[in-house]
């Protein structure tokens, strides 16, 4: 029989549907609260991941900041320290030297050139044309060299910046090649799979440019002062110059060597003790904020992966510290959280080197560092220098070699002449190069330490510019590490059998195989107590070094 309840009074169905209510108001209260929490974390998750993740200390960027892989397995880079300063082909520090009387530089300048009393370094600004300069060539030739990221210089300490500066008028396209150099590299790198960095010197800007404003101390001009002195933007009127000031240029008198010096020895030596080479900051606050609009205008504008300061630590104190946060974040918010960038800089603090890549200039470290690091040098003079001895290719080599086992890269610059080439011998060398890294690349990039970063009697200086001081001999062994093998640099070509006492038994693990890359000869060779024993080999694939890879 069919049970039916009974029906339901309307009070009854009153309550119900009140009860329904109170709950679904519940149910919305619960997921309201559910949902409030999740949109309170979020922003926590996004500051911990995204644009906010870096603030301007040393302390949050040192806790945040790990260096990318990219990186890491680059090894190494090639720079075109490129600028106005190649145009008369004399090597570095050319537009503060030619208004230093008796250095070569100026006696150079007064004989190509005119007196810097007139034709001052500007005149050297508007003489660089670049009108040879085939980037795509050269990016192609440093590529089959080896290089995975390639720098471009932004501007040096002759503050003029090699782009198109928003924030200077005095640019390379306004000025000059009429070019925007640093954004042409740019294009051309990345199109040829390269990272791209550029390198910024024009913080020492306000104080190694002084000498423009001094004075011949003997002779027919003695007391007449520089250009720089007595230029204003009203005297460029109908001169290639129109609109300009020359004192955006010079910086400005901040240090200027007083009148009455009659002695050329005692003038140099006052330029140099105040010179504020090694000063920390500048007195100069609208040189400063002017710095740091270009900087970040440099930033902005190419969005690099590296940025080099030739600076020890950062710029301009919290200056720097505010740049190098606001490259960090926006660099994670353009590659929507993966952070590609990489900055260097010079004599960091203990504390502060976890923030920063540490950067060596020509010199290497004796040790393997635990955090990577870079050492930066030159085939020759960082700006062009006609009939300089440059590097051989056994030299570099064997410092990339010692470089990347203790941790680091190379970054190398090739010199550019002023009109965009690069000379017969300098292309000889980039060959040299490829050929060594077309057989020896695989023990490079991608690799990472041993436990020992190699043997011998070959020991660095420990520090910058100590590169001349180390040299190597088939005596010297460098390791690096990948994909399970090891790979062992003999820095030179043995005259005897080659023994390795970092693999001596019964210390060692078991070796399995060793081969020599770009060779097959069959290499003969036996682990004794002290030391792993390698017949010395017949041929040599590369002169420069040898290199075994062996597995256990």
């Amino acid at each position: 029989m069919e049970t039916r309840s009974a029906p339901r009074s309307s009070n009854q169905n009153k309550y119900m549907n009140h009860e329904a209510t109170k709950t679904r108001k519940k149910i919305n209260l619960i997921l309201r609260a559910f949902v409030a929490s999740w949109l309170a974390i979020i922003p926590s998750f996004t500051h911990a991941s995204a644009a906010d993740r870096f603030s301007a200390t040393w302390d949050s960027l040192a806790k945040n900041y790990h260096a990318p892989e990219w990186y890491r397995d680059a090894k190494f880079g090639i720079w075109a320290h490129w600028d106005a300063q190649c145009v008369p082909e004399d090597g570095d520090w050319y537009a503060r030297n030619m208004y230093i009387q008796g250095d070569p530089q100026y006696e150079d300048h007064l004989k190509r050139y005119g007196h810097p009393t007139t034709n001052g370094f500007m005149e050297i600004d508007n003489l660089w044309h670049a009108e040879h300069w085939n980037p795509e060539e050269l990016i192609k030739l440093y590529k089959r060299a080896g290089a995975k990221y390639f720098v471009a210089l932004a501007n040096h300490h002759d503050n003029f910046d090699c782009y198109d500066s928003k924030y200077h008028e005095w640019n390379s396209v306004r000025v000059g090649p009429h070019k925007d150099i640093v954004g042409t590299w740019e294009k051309v790198a990345r199109a040829n799979g390269l990272y791209f960095g550029v390198s910024n010197h024009s913080s020492h800007a306000w104080h190694w440019f002084q000498t423009a404003y001094g004075y011949d101390v003997t002779g027919p001009l003695a007391g007449v002062r520089y250009d720089a002195f007595h230029l204003t933007k009203a005297d460029g009127k109908g001169k290639w110059w129109d609109g300009l000031d020359p004192q955006d240029l010079y910086v400005g008198p901040s240090i200027v060597i007083p009148d009455g010096f009659t002695d050329v020895a005692a003038m140099q030596k006052w330029h140099w003790d105040h010179d504020g080479h090694w000063y920390e900051d500048s007195p100069n606050k609208k040189f400063i904020e002017n710095w740091a609009l270009r900087c970040q205008d440099l930033l902005d504008k190419y969005h690099p992966d590296f940025l080099y300061f030739d600076d020890t630590e950062l710029p301009f104190g919290q200056t720097g510290l505010d740049i190098a946060a606001h490259f960090y974040n926006s660099n994670l918010a353009l590659h929507h959280g993966e952070m590609t960038a990489v900055v260097t800089a010079k004599g960091l603090k203990p504390n502060h080197r976890a923030a920063l890549v540490e950067d060596y200039e020509r010199g290497i470290p004796d040790e393997i560092l635990p955090l990577p690091w870079e050492t930066d040098t030159c085939i020759g003079n960082w700006h062009y220098k006609k009939d300089i001895q440059y590097k051989s290719v056994a030299t570099v080599v064997q410092m990339l070699v010692d470089v990347v086992s203790k941790n680091g890269n190379l970054l190398l610059s090739i010199p550019v002449r002023g009109d965009g080439t690069i000379d017969d011998r300098e292309k000889q060398f980039l060959a040299g190069l490829t050929h060594w890294m077309d057989i020896n690349g695989p023990a490079i990039f991608a690799t990472r330490p041993w436990k020992v970063y190699g043997e011998g009697p070959a020991h660095s200086a420990g520090g910058m510019f100590g590169e001349s001081k180390t040299h190597y001999t088939a005596a010297d062994v460098r390791f690096t590490t990948k994909a399970g093998a090891l790979y062992a640099f003999i820095l030179g070509m043995p005259v005897s059998d080659i023994e390795i006492k970092s693999l001596g038994s019964p210390s060692a693990p078991t070796i399995r195989s060793i081969s020599m890359l770009g060779s097959e000869e069959k290499i003969q060779w036996h682990q004794e107590n002290n030391a792993l024993v390698i017949s010395r080999p017949h041929d040599a694939p590369t002169p420069e070094t040898i290199t075994f890879k062996i597995t256990f």
